[in-house]
């Protein structure tokens, strides 16, 4: 072989070889809009299941059911009962002012309905992919274990925003159409122009998404523990009703203020002028704290995981 035959020899397969060092690099490195990208596709499969639109559905009909009883109720004059200034005690309000029936249905549906169907969504997010099948196909593509991870979680995140927000909006437009809307009455006795009653409404409802954030994590941390997503979404619920029970028990009450459920109702407390913010700051430390622990678990399960589905 000529000199110049070998120099193009060696020309070539260093070529060659340069080029499939970049691809193999441009395969480790995948795009950060091709991420961006996954998060969408992942939102817009999660939110058009029929399973998401039917808790969708439920959760807006809550507000409907509360605010047409009650409207049944006082339409002779007479007087819901309740008082206080947490939970369904704002029932006792809703006559005076529509407004009330957002915060009476995030705490009806805060204690069970909202973290269900958090609960259902988290479980299925991983096992869900591994019972159909399509699990190993997401990881072929180039996302990896942690981006994808992440990717389910923030779809997970984006579910209790937008579940709490459509019981907030159901109740705002029920109590709208059945009762008067106008200044309202805080639970400090003060009262507030119907604009600030509404920025509070929308804070109250952030807050809400925002103390589903470890029932979220601890969902999806159980999804990554088993390829049915029928077991994954029955152990969080079956977890979460435990935990509820458990909060319920007055010997149990060295427990109760670390259980992720304990504070949730404090967000009755954005209602007092000045506001209380003491359990509220508890109640997202204590969300911040299970999100960082169970998330950390799920990572630290999945990618482990032999994924043979």
């Amino acid at each position: 072989m000529s000199r110049a035959d070998h120099s193009t020899t060696t020309t070539t397969v260093t070529t060659t070889t340069t080029t499939t060092t970049t691809s193999a690099a441009a395969v480790r490195r995948p795009n950060p809009l091709w991420a961006l990208g996954l998060l969408r596709s992942e939102l817009v499969t999660t939110v058009r299941r029929w399973r998401t639109l039917a808790l969708l559905g439920v959760l807006a009909a809550v507000p409907v059911l509360v605010g047409v009883a009650v409207r049944i109720e006082t339409r002779g004059g007479g007087q819901v009962g309740g008082g206080g200034g947490e939970g369904p005690a704002f029932i006792a309000q809703i006559t005076n002012n529509g407004l009330f029936l957002v915060f009476t249905a995030l705490a009806a549906t805060l204690p069970f309905f909202l973290p269900m169907a958090v609960g259902v969504v988290a479980g299925d997010a991983i096992a869900g992919e591994a019972g159909a099948g399509t699990l190993r196909y997401l990881l072929v593509a180039p996302a990896g274990r942690t981006r994808l991870l992440f990717t389910k979680y923030a779809t997970v995140l984006a579910f209790c925003l937008l579940a709490t927000l459509v019981v907030a909006v159901s109740a705002l437009a029920v109590g709208a159409l059945l009762f008067p809307f106008g200044e309202l009455t805080t639970i400090s006795g003060t009262r507030i122009g119907l604009g600030e009653g509404l920025a509070r409404a929308l804070l109250i409802a952030l807050v809400v998404a925002a103390s589903l954030v470890g029932v979220a994590a601890l969902g999806l941390f159980v999804s990554t523990l088993t390829n049915s997503g029928i077991a994954a979404m029955a152990t969080t619920v079956g977890l979460l009703i435990t935990v509820q029970i458990v909060d319920q028990i007055p010997q149990l009450h060295a427990v109760q203020p670390y259980l992720f459920s304990h504070y949730w109702l404090s967000f009755a407390d954005l209602m007092r002028d000045p506001v209380y913010w003491d359990d509220l700051l508890r109640d997202l430390g204590l969300q911040a704290l299970y999100a960082a622990v169970f998330g950390s678990a799920a990572w630290a399960r999945f990618t482990a995981k032999d994924i043979t589905a």
